[in-house]
């Protein structure tokens, strides 16, 4: 049987880098979000008239401060409208992938996450995106959920282009040093869900890129990669920067259910970046 795969959230930094690659695999339907919201009363219509084999929801509310200033708004997205998602996947019986995130852990730990920790969320984000993970853990037996970490992309806002617009200015930049991830490249991100969607896989996933550092030693890299003066850049603590949001201190995500598949882990976070800025110069 042909794949039909319908990709949720087709403009997003993710999502533009995943039509390209899933159409290795079949048919891509990325519909505009104006015609296909997941908080929209008519998604199980929409769903049923374009009668995905596979679905990719990587449509979120992702905006951290927002999240946390308007709850009702967060979970409208990030919980309501996958359920939604999971309820249209359960009657055309389409498998699902539900794109998550390392916010669904407290940071309290000193090793890297694995699938099976217990998430205990700080924010309005991450319980919102927990939410919708027990939706589809709960109600869609033919699913997967990938968390993943720190992502950036071409599109969008993400913390390589701010970095970099910022470097173009003369103005000096602060950045939290006391917060600790794996800077994950959409492309990369976009590569390892194709292999998850070929194999159908089901469960909880965690995929990054390989290695981690803090928010101020990513500024620091990228500021060196573009010949910018890393002295540029002045490490502060998150309590300085006085956000309504709470973020994880160490939010890395060992990706051992991947390897288990053996699958070879995706490149050092350091390589990633490297092409992420080559293809920005091109």
């Amino acid at each position: 049987m042909e794949r039909r795969i319908l990709v949720i959230g087709g403009s997003g930094q993710l999502g533009s880098e995943l039509l390209p690659q899933l159409s290795k695999l079949g048919t891509v339907l990325a519909p505009a979000r104006r015609s296909l919201d997941v908080t929209s009363a008519d998604l199980m219509a929409r769903l049923v008239e374009l009668q995905p084999t596979h679905v990719v929801h990587a449509a979120a509310a992702t905006d951290v401060e927002r999240c946390e200033a308007e709850p009702s708004w967060a979970h409208a997205v990030n919980a309501e409208g996958t359920r939604r998602v999971v309820e249209a996947c359960r009657r055309i019986d389409a498998w699902l992938l539900y794109v998550s995130t390392d916010y669904v852990f407290d940071g309290r730990q000193s090793r890297p996450y694995v699938e099976s920790d217990a998430p205990a969320p700080l924010n309005a984000y991450g319980r919102s995106k927990l939410a919708g993970e027990q939706l589809v853990r709960t109600l869609l037996p033919r699913s997967a959920i990938v968390r993943t970490a720190w992502l950036y992309g071409h599109v969008g806002r993400n913390f390589v282009g701010t970095i970099l617009r910022k470097l173009a200015t003369d103005e000096d930049l602060q950045v939290v040093t006391d917060q600790v991830g794996s800077p994950t490249y959409a492309v990369d991100l976009a590569e390892g869900i194709v292999q998850l969607v070929a194999r159908e896989v089901r469960g909880v996933w965690h995929l990054t890129n390989r290695g981690s550092c803090s928010w101020f030693e990513f500024a620091q890299v990228i500021a060196c990669a573009v010949g910018a003066d890393p002295r540029r850049i002045h490490p502060i603590t998150s309590a300085q920067l006085q956000l309504r949001a709470h973020r994880p201190a160490y939010s890395v995500l060992a990706n051992q259910a991947w390897q288990a598949l053996g699958l070879p882990p995706l490149r050092p976070w350091q390589e990633a970046l490297r092409a992420r800025l080559a293809r920005e110069a091109r």
